[in-house]
């Protein structure tokens, strides 16, 4: 953007503690400001907004000319390096830099003047920082030199002198920068003394072009993306037609729409699937269609109806607070019970998961009584994602609660995440085949697999359990020998090599690596 932060100018203003480049920006900005109302003005018939913001933009022209006559077209940083007060604002000011930046005419005057006087042809005029300003002549002609003439330094082949004239512009011109830099200090306050006044003009200014910006990106985001213009409700309720993340959907290639329906007769939906399912991206949509909406802008759906929302609550993510001596279960509990007081029926709520940080009963349990709590009590909108089956049954004894899944099929190669949202529990986790393309060692996967299979077997020859009865002990299932998990190793290692990106080379350093771990 061309124009600065104009609200933070304005009250380092108030403050008397602006700097001099951020009035130059600010400058800079008021100069653009009347060709930026123009375009303003023609849209100012279709909203009374903009006529609203039109008002608001419009600046004293007195303010805009003293920041251009008394700002330097590129201020120094500081005030104390000088080079702040622009050329021609004050006479006084102008004299002491002319002296001080100026000097060279004098000197080659002087230098002129001195050789013809004196006969010295290499007669010279110069300066350091140490010695200042000195006339210096070779030691073979310093005899040659006037008697008013003072010998400040001698030097192997030269010597060098002052005069009465030349130290009095020396003394005339050291102190004129100081004096310089003393009185642009003393124009810069006086300069913030007369900007105090148009503090509160500015910032005015600066939200109404705030609120432009906003509209802005909101209407470029808008037919950048193929968004579409929500319809605003009354009443609590959160309709989404193929709704989409309106980030994920710009880093893959295909995005999955889904939809979403949540109003007083289907406040909550228990969500389940298996993990990089789409689960958490489906409420990060919902919860973000329903922010962009109420804020004024337009959504990624094809249609959505949003009511009024107080607030979103999430809790989502998994972590602990080391310093606070907090546990991830007790970071879980704290937020929910945070939701739990303060959600209402004009609230969003988002549960990723709660009661996964304890033993699989006491999860289970309070996983149950919250998703309860807010159905009951709170009556807010929910998003309640679980890997807990079990709590699918909440939707039996709640109407107002409904199981959705995002859906998965299992293919040759593993298993296939559709992302997309169905009516309905998920049929299983996945867990194990998600672990397997996370890179769990094949021994591992198979002995999962072997538990999982002794576990559903003995589940299913068992009579049904109430919701919170324990499973009577079992033994485990028999693991396998070190033969066979050398075995499945191998097998997961040669499943996983790419034969046409290896060298002749790097056949032989893996058969000979290979001997080396799966001899047995």
């Amino acid at each position: 953007s061309q124009f600065p932060d104009i609200e933070r100018i304005a009250t380092r203003i108030a403050l008397a503690s602006v700097r001099p480049r951020e009035l130059a920006s600010l400058r800079d900005a008021l100069q653009l400001l009347p060709a930026f109302e123009q375009h303003l003005q023609l849209l100012s018939g279709q909203s009374q907004a903009f006529a609203t913001q039109l008002q608001s933009l419009a600046m004293d022209p007195a303010l805009t000319q003293l920041l251009q006559q008394a700002i330097a077209p590129e201020p120094a940083l500081l005030v104390r390096d000088g080079g702040v007060i622009a050329d021609g604002y004050d006479a006084e000011l102008d004299e002491l830099r002319h002296l001080a930046t100026d000097s060279g005419a004098f000197l080659l005057q002087l230098e002129a003047r001195e050789r013809e006087r004196t006969g010295i042809t290499n007669l010279k005029v110069e300066y350091n920082r140490v010695h200042g300003f000195f006339i210096e002549v070779s030691r073979a002609q310093a005899d040659q030199v006037p008697t008013e003439y003072r010998r400040r330094q001698t030097l192997k082949n030269v010597e060098r002198f002052i005069t009465p004239e030349l130290k009095e512009w020396e003394d005339k011109v050291l102190s004129a920068k100081e004096r310089s830099l003393n009185r642009e200090k003393a124009l810069f306050d006086a300069l913030l003394e007369q900007l105090a006044p148009y503090a509160a003009m500015l910032s005015v200014a600066a939200a109404a072009l705030a609120e432009i910006d906003a509209l802005a990106s909101f209407a470029h985001h808008a037919l950048a993306n193929h968004w579409v213009a929500p319809e605003l409700s009354d009443h609590p309720e959160i309709r989404i037609q193929a709704g989409r993340h309106p980030v994920v959907e710009h880093t893959i290639e295909h995005f999955i729409a889904n939809g979403c329906e949540l109003h007083d007769q289907q406040r909550l939906l228990m969500i389940t699937g298996p993990n990089m399912g789409g689960k958490s991206t489906y409420m990060r949509q919902t919860a973000l269609i329903a922010l962009l909406a109420r804020t004024g802008s337009f959504v990624p759906a094809e249609q959505a109806v949003i009511g009024p929302l107080d607030r979103i609550f999430t809790r989502i993510g998994a972590a602990d607070d080391l310093a606070g001596g907090r546990s991830t279960f007790m970071m879980e509990m704290t937020e929910a019970a945070a939701i739990l007081s303060a959600a209402t029926e004009h609230s969003l709520v988002l549960m990723d998961e709660i009661g996964r940080g304890t033993s699989t009963y006491d999860g289970l349990s309070l996983a149950w009584a919250i998703a309860q709590r807010l159905l009951q009590h709170n009556r807010c909108l929910t998003l309640f994602a679980t890997h807990y089956f079990e709590l699918t049954r909440l939707a039996d004894e709640q109407k107002a609660a409904l199981n959705v899944h995002l859906a998965a099929a299992e293919t040759k190669d593993g298993i296939a995440f559709l992302h997309e949202v169905r009516e309905g529990p998920a049929s299983r986790s996945y867990g194990i085949q998600v672990a397997q393309r996370a890179g769990i060692p094949a021994a591992v996967i198979h002995n999962a697999s072997a538990e999982l299979a002794r576990l559903e077997q003995q589940h299913a020859h068992q009579p049904q359990l109430d919701l919170f009865s324990a499973a009577p002990a079992s033994a485990p299932a028999p693991s396998l020998s070190a033969e066979q998990e050398l075995a499945l190793e191998l097998q997961q290692a040669l499943q996983s090599l790419d034969i046409d990106e290896l060298s002749p080379r790097a056949a032989l350093d893996l058969l000979y690596r290979w001997r080396q771990s799966y001899t047995v």
